[in-house]
């Protein structure tokens, strides 16, 4: 916790997600964190200017790539991880609960039998607790499910990036009404995360600017756990329980829910068809 990396955030206006780059202080060494590729779902179109932006970043500075770390199998947008990896090297990494998701969105999305639902498309499953270095800059990865049941907070230094289980103080928390989701897990999960160290510094994955303020990334342990409208003050299990999923029954699905979910599990690699083409299914009455 005495490390302080180095973070550059950039910010996916489309769909309000966080990417950021994380530097050892100490060497070149880096890492990427929630990558997100372009996808324009109407036209049928992706694209990487998002991508490109951060590839430039770690050219511009000379950067050496090690990991490509996934927090969790996003909803809400499709990841760039594979196209990073192919520009700059790196591995590609997320939870080994990641299985679990592969199971149940297999079956949703009929994928069949040539579809591996044992995290082999990612080059290193993570177990809860389980360390890695970017560097000389140690880290080690949390399991915080609720979520979805592979969600984990990687802590890296005196940093933790959360995924979706927090937002900002004045945002609150993710949502826990997706397959495999469970809003008393992600109430003990996000107790896990604000046991940290009071002044370790929370990187969010998303923000959608309450009230109408500019977006905001980064908070800590400590503001979360005074201020946070949906867990600060000590708000209590039940409380939370009943809360989140009275709020989830009216929220409706991220629009990009269903490329997102193909896409992601197989660690952002597009599905395609006998003959080579990128093809994305639509589930009916699925979800």
């Amino acid at each position: 916790m005495s490390q302080t990396p180095e973070v550059t955030a950039f910010f996916d206006e489309a769909s309000n997600t966080f990417s950021y780059v994380v530097k050892d202080p100490e060497s070149t060494a880096c890492a990427v964190i929630d990558s997100v590729l372009d996808l324009d779902y109407a036209a049928g179109r992706i694209a990487f200017d998002g991508a490109d932006e951060i590839i430039a970043h770690i050219r511009d500075k000379g950067l050496e790539l090690q990991w490509l770390i996934e927090t969790h199998v996003h909803a809400d947008h499709l990841s760039a991880a594979p196209y990073i990896q192919d520009a700059l090297g790196g591995k590609v990494m997320t939870s080994e609960k990641i299985i679990e998701v592969q199971e149940t969105f297999g079956k949703v999305f009929n994928e069949g039998t040539e579809f591996q639902r044992d995290g082999s498309q990612f080059d290193r499953l993570l177990k809860d607790g389980d360390e890695y270095s970017i560097g000389q800059l140690r880290a080690f990865a949390l399991l915080t499910p609720g979520h979805t049941p592979a969600c984990m907070t990687h802590v890296i230094g005196n940093a933790a990036f959360v995924g979706d289980t927090l937002f900002m103080p004045d945002g609150g928390s993710a949502r826990a009404d997706f397959p495999g989701g469970d809003a008393g897990v992600l109430y003990d999960s996000i107790m896990r995360v604000l046991s940290l160290e009071d002044e370790t510094r929370l990187f969010m994955c998303h923000d959608y600017g309450p009230g109408g303020r500019e977006v905001q990334y980064q908070t800590t342990v400590r503001e979360e756990r005074e201020n946070n409208i949906h867990v600060g003050q000590g708000v209590s299990r039940e409380a939370f329980v009943k809360m989140r999923e009275d709020r989830d029954k009216t929220l409706s699905m991220p629009k990009l829910i269903i490329p997102s979910l193909q896409v992601n599990m197989r660690a952002g690699d597009v599905p395609r068809d006998k003959d080579g083409n990128m093809v994305l299914k639509v589930p009916v009455n699925k979800l």
